[in-house]
């Protein structure tokens, strides 16, 4: 075939025929489809390969579309295949599919052929690709006697399967009569072609059911060879067994097989080849004999084997190679090694290739007067060929078209013509196959059409790219433009990108570019438009994501998630776990913004992932949670390197749970003398698993372990096994060793007892040492057990003495002790201090001065001095009240202290002595002193006694404290007002002897405050203080004229008493009917408490009441003598008897009687003034 022009014009035609073409396709609109013409296009058909069921019908596939719809015919070997001859053989409604009815007994072999199927309308014929069909076979294994095998141990052997050939080739496998596999090692393996090759055989490889079986996969049937029985003898057993075989057997060597350097079974020769077709699977295999068996391994020269398509199977004897390219192409090695040796084979792979499209026709729809190319390019190896057909025909042989020209791979036309649409076929063809694709021409004239549904809402987040659709159709290609809004102005500019299909592409939208767009689709024969709409929303937007959380096992934890998102969509929050969907569990609970689990397990640890999703976009966000919990119990406790006093542990750490172990807790327990107590023994990091112990003699150690984690603790570990250690002398000594005297003459040794752990072995005992410091050099010592005390007696008095407690047990004496320094019991001082002093300071300090006592006299150690002092009694002649002792303690290098808070005008009594820790010594002389006056304590009470229009008298006592003379009281007053504010202060000086005092020319109904304090000559106490109101009118505390006694009122009460006897009467009637008087209801429910009700016995109202602990409404009841604020200062007139508290209150009874008759007899009729008093 002849090559292509490379001249320039022709390329630009090239080039400017494509872009046409590209513009020119059908829309695959079904509408639009249904009123075009359209020549056929084969949708659907079978392989070119058909391998066919002879147990089922045969179905030929060929569907077709096209408008008008096809019709169909076939070709069997290249004739005509004439259907309608066949009654076998129907052809589907409406479809070009074939179907061969075989039900009936006829053979699938008879309709084995090349069949090619045609759709025909009147724009032209398509065809399908030539397909071949043949039948499965599934033939019988060929009968034959295969004689037993005999082999020597070592020897190689190869058990050959050679199964029917089949169609398709079958599957081979080997198996057993129990139908197992049987096992496949490096040693023992299938080959490529189904033989079982042994690269040496071993005793355990006798058996009689090696069977090899063919599985054919379109019939699925399965055969099987017969039997193959192996015998593998040694040595020793090769003469014992040869005369039983040997007319009836092949014996393989009368030599025992030795160990062998590797030799290649397959491939046989040193260098093989291998072609593979592009695409296909290239499977290489090396199988080696050799003693011991040998290692296979791959390896390309000048070159590295694909790992991604390259795998090595057969326990590395098969190197599997997929989808193969001319890459692939090459020498690949295989090499087999074990001890004795190596060797290696040479595979030379060449890489040939089918035709494959490199771009196959496509339709092409034109305008009258148009131009356009069909291209047709594929490549192989070898280089396929290009033929053009056209409807079925070569191109060569159909009627001449002026307007086509075909140029090798390419078919050109121009100014085409209506009427000059049909159907192209392309052959690609080499050795190893052919490529056939249909491509049609189809002239049209068509005004624009636009496809795209009118008034589509297009939603787009801001900040994304927007792309509004505008599917057009017309002959000749119609051109596009857009507008905004309105169509005064064309898009234009950057910020769009006008596509080819129609399309209008936004890169960034923004809420601008929201809004109505109108595509306009024109060409020679008309024009046409659309509107479509945008909506730019606001992104959603995950603000608070999930956080990294760590959290112990059977706790809560929380993960939040808040996001935002436009409001006019409508978002839904979704969680996953690990890219998954949420376990199905009630502990895991989603609300609004947040997911809480509960009681959280091992199992729910993972990376929780939460998704806003909205219709157009979503967020994400991501968080680990990491569940911890206590370290697992270590395990595998193991005791090593023992010695006289250590031992080696180690041990298996348990599972840290997600929490670094940080340290290891080495207990013990001693069962010798606390059996059951465990003891902390020692640490270790967490990144250790052994410890080297140090032990103590003479203790049946057991141990464990416990891990240690952020979280806590492990449970500990199950314990060791027991180690005893052997009894030696003590290691040390007590500890904490006095001496120290409880009497006069004695000397008390203590010491800290040793612990068993530490007594070193049986028999503990303690010796214990004394001699007088300085004095004595010879030790005095005696040997005590189970006790942590000795008392020396006799000793001197408090003298010093050198002391040693040392320890011993059954097998020696401890370490030398040290010597501590302790003193013999002290006895009480035996002097007073002398030459005591007083100095007055003021009247609650003094200051005492002493002589300090001697040295010999402490017989101790000298603690310090008390100085007991005591009131005795007061200097004034009303209080003479002894008070308690005190005392006072101050440091042995004290001579002198101060006694604090004494009371004025007072005797004391005081005494010094010395003490150490014994006691007290005798005591001083005692001394007396006398404190001078101070100022005296406050007034013993304080009140108003009488109030007036214009005065107040006010009483008080004097202070119980006086602290010296009185010489007087000082006496102040002023007023205050309504708001609290006050007034100016007055002040008065009386006389010590003066109790009381009336204050004359005060304002009337005015709250005055006093104030009074005691005086000695040091000065004034402290100050009581009192408060107290004038009356406003002088009637309220004069006798009043009795209403009483006026006849205008004695009239007025006789016509109320009538008729509240009238009531009484009709009251009684009513209540001997049964009926009940309604006012008694009326004053039972309001319950007055100055009110007493009614006395159902005689009918008689209840009187007001006359105690004087139940005041009339309004008054006020005296509190300690003072005047409350909050009280009314009103003047008050009532007929009976008047009288003033002695604060100022109102006390009188509101009453007509007297307190003397204030009960009566029931008989007595009703006072008509008691009876109007108890209702005012």
């Amino acid at each position: 075939m002849m090559d292509r022009p490379k001249d320039g014009p022709l390329a630009l035609l090239l080039l400017l025929l494509g872009h046409m073409i590209s513009a020119l396709e059908v829309p695959l609109d079904p509408k639009l489809l249904e009123e075009l013409p359209q020549p056929p296009t084969i949708t659907h058909q079978s392989p070119k390969d058909y391998i066919v069921d002879p147990r089922e019908n045969i179905v030929i596939h060929c569907e077709a579309k096209g408008k008008p719809h096809p019709s169909f015919s076939w070709t069997r070997n290249g004739m005509h295949f004439d259907i309608d001859k066949d009654p076998k053989v129907l052809m589907r409604p409406g479809s070009g599919t074939l179907v061969m009815d075989i039900s009936g007994g006829e053979r699938s072999e008879a309709y084995e052929g090349i069949y090619q199927c045609s759709a025909h309308n009147e724009l032209g014929t398509a065809v399908s690709n030539s397909i071949v069909i043949r039948q499965s076979r599934s033939p019988l294994w060929s009968k034959e006697r295969i004689s037993p095998i005999i082999a020597q141990k070592g020897q190689s052997l190869i058990l050959h399967c050679r199964p029917p050939a089949g169609l398709p080739p079958p599957i081979i496998f080997w198996m057993d009569n129990n139908f197992q596999r049987l096992p496949q090692s490096r040693r023992v393996s299938q080959a490529l072609n189904g033989d079982l090759y042994f690269s040496n055989v071993q005793p355990e490889d006798s058996r009689s059911d090696y069977i090899c079986y063919a599985r054919f996969p379109h019939t699925q049937t399965i055969q099987q060879k017969q039997p193959i029985s192996v015998r593998v003898l040694d040595m020793d057993s090769l003469n014992d067994t040869l005369a039983d075989y040997l007319n009836d057997t092949d014996l393989f060597s009368d030599k025992p097989a030795e160990e062998r350097a590797p030799v290649f079974m397959v491939p046989s020769e040193s260098v093989s080849s291998k072609m593979v077709l592009r695409g296909e699977v290239l499977e290489m295999e090396c199988v080696a004999d050799g003693l011991p068996t040998p290692a296979v391994s791959w390896v390309k020269r000048n070159g590295e084997i694909p790992s991604g398509r390259a795998s090595f199977l057969n326990f590395n004897k098969t190197l599997r190679i997929m989808d193969v390219s001319e890459a692939d192409a090459g020498e690949y090695r295989c090499f087999a090694k074990n001890r004795h040796g190596s060797v290696h084979h040479s595979i030379r792979v060449t890489v040939n290739a089918a035709p494959y499209w490199i771009s196959a026709p496509r339709n092409l729809v034109l305008a009258p007067k148009e131009m356009g190319i069909i291209t047709c390019r594929a490549a192989g190896h070898p280089k396929p060929s290009i033929r053009w057909l056209v409807n079925g025909l070569p191109i060569e042989d159909a009627p001449k078209d002026p307007s086509r020209r075909v140029e090798e791979d390419t078919l050109i036309f121009s100014e085409v013509q209506t009427g000059s649409s049909a159907v192209y076929q392309c052959n690609a063809s080499n050795l190893y196959g052919y490529l056939l694709s249909n491509a049609f021409v189809n002239i049209l004239a068509e005004p624009p059409r636009v496809l795209t549904l009118p008034n589509i809402i297009y939603q787009v987040i801001r900040n994304k790219p927007a792309l509004l659709e505008c599917v057009v159709f017309g002959s000749p290609v119609p051109t596009i433009t857009w507008f905004k809004d309105s169509r005064s102005s064309m898009l234009e500019g950057n910020a769009y990108v006008f596509h080819e299909n129609g399309a209008l592409e936004i890169h960034m939208s923004q809420p601008s570019n929201s809004g109505k767009y109108t595509c306009v689709a024109r060409n020679n024969l008309g024009i046409s438009e659309n509107h479509v709409y945008l909506e730019v929303k606001e992104p959603t937007r995950i603000l608070r994501p999930p956080e990294y959380q760590v959290v112990q096992r059977n706790r809560d934890v929380v993960f939040e998630c808040k996001a935002k998102h436009d409001p006019s969509l409508v978002p839904t929050m979704t969680w996953l776990k690990d890219d998954r969907e949420l376990p199905d569990d009630e502990r895991f609970r989603v609300d609004s913004d947040r997911l809480t689990i509960t009681d959280v397990t091992e199992s729910d640890a993972g990376t929780y992932t939460c998704i806003m999703n909205t219709t157009l976009d979503q967020d994400s966000a991501s968080a680990q949670l990491t569940v911890v919990e206590q370290p697992g119990v270590p395990t595998d406790l193991e005791l090593t390197d023992p010695g006289a006093r250590s031992v080696q542990l180690t041990w298996t750490p348990g599972d840290e749970h997600n929490s670094p172990i940080k340290k290891f807790l080495i207990q013990y327990e001693d069962a010798l003398h606390q059996s059951g107590v465990w003891h902390n023994l020692t640490e270790v990091p967490g990144t250790k698993t052994t410890a080297h112990l140090k032990l103590s003699p003479y203790v049946h150690y057991s141990f464990r372990v416990l891990a240690l984690n952020d979280v806590g603790f492990s449970h500990p570990s199950m314990p060791s096994r027991q180690f005893r250690t052997s009894p030696a002398a003590p290691d040390e000594n007590p500890t904490e060793v006095k001496g120290h005297g409880t009497e006069h003459n004695n000397l008390v040794i203590t010491w800290k007892p040793l612990t068993p752990l530490q007594a070193n072995g049986p028999g503990l005992q303690y010796k214990v040492m004394w001699r007088q410091l300085d004095m004595e050099k010879d030790w005095t010592s005696v040997s005590v057990a189970n006790v942590s005390k000795f008392v020396v007696s006799g000793t001197p008095t408090f003298v010093p003495y050198e002391v040693m407690v040392q320890a011993l047990n059954d097998y020696g004496p401890g370490p030398k002790p040290s010597a501590v320094i302790g003193y013999s019991g002290e006895d009480f001082p035996s002097a007073a201090p002398g030459n005591v002093r007083i100095l007055v300071l003021n009247s609650t300090l003094a200051e005492v001065h002493w002589s300090p006592v001697s040295l010999e006299s402490v017989r101790g150690r000298l603690q310090g001095y008390k100085v007991h002092y005591s009131r005795e009694r007061s200097l004034h002649r009303h209080n003479s009240h002894q008070g308690k002792q005190r005392t006072e303690i101050f440091s042995p290098n004290k001579t002198s202290g101060m006694l604090p808070d004494l009371l004025p005008y007072s005797v004391y009594s005081l005494r010094v002595t010395a003490f150490n820790g014994r006691g007290e010594g005798p005591s001083s002389v005692p001394q007396r002193f006398e404190t001078p006056e101070g100022v005296p304590g406050t007034p013993s009470f304080f009140k108003v006694s009488a109030i007036d229009l214009d005065s107040l008298t006010l009483e008080w006592g004097p202070p119980h404290e006086r602290n010296g003379r009185l010489s007087g009281y000082t006496f102040k007053y002023q007023t205050v007002n309504s708001k609290n504010d006050l007034g100016l202060l007055e002040e008065l000086d009386l006389p010590s002897n003066q109790s009381s005092f009336t204050l004359h020319n005060l304002s009337h109904s005015t709250r005055y405050k006093f104030y009074i304090s005691a005086r000695t000559q040091r000065g004034s106490g402290p100050t009581l203080t009192e408060e107290a109101v004038t009356i406003l009118d002088r009637a309220m505390v004069s006798p009043q004229v009795d209403i009483a006694t006026q006849g205008w009122f004695i009239g007025l009460m006789s016509a109320i008493a009538l008729l509240i006897l009238i009531l009484l009467i009709i009251c009684f009637i009513k209540r001997n009917k049964g009926g009940k008087y309604p006012v008694k209801e009326k004053e039972d429910a309001h319950g007055d408490p100055e009110i007493q009700p009614m006395k159902e016995d005689d009918l008689t109202f209840g009187e007001y009441s006359d105690e004087d602990h139940k005041p009339l409404k309004g008054s006020r009841t005296p509190s300690s003598g003072t005047v409350k604020r909050d009280g009314s200062d009103d003047s008050l007139v009532d007929s009976g008897d008047t009288q003033f508290n002695e604060d100022g209150s109102f006390i009188g009874q509101y009453s007509g009687r007297s307190d003397r008759d204030a009960t009566h007899d029931s008989s007595e009729p009703p006072s008509p003034v008691n009876a109007m008093n108890s209702i005012v």
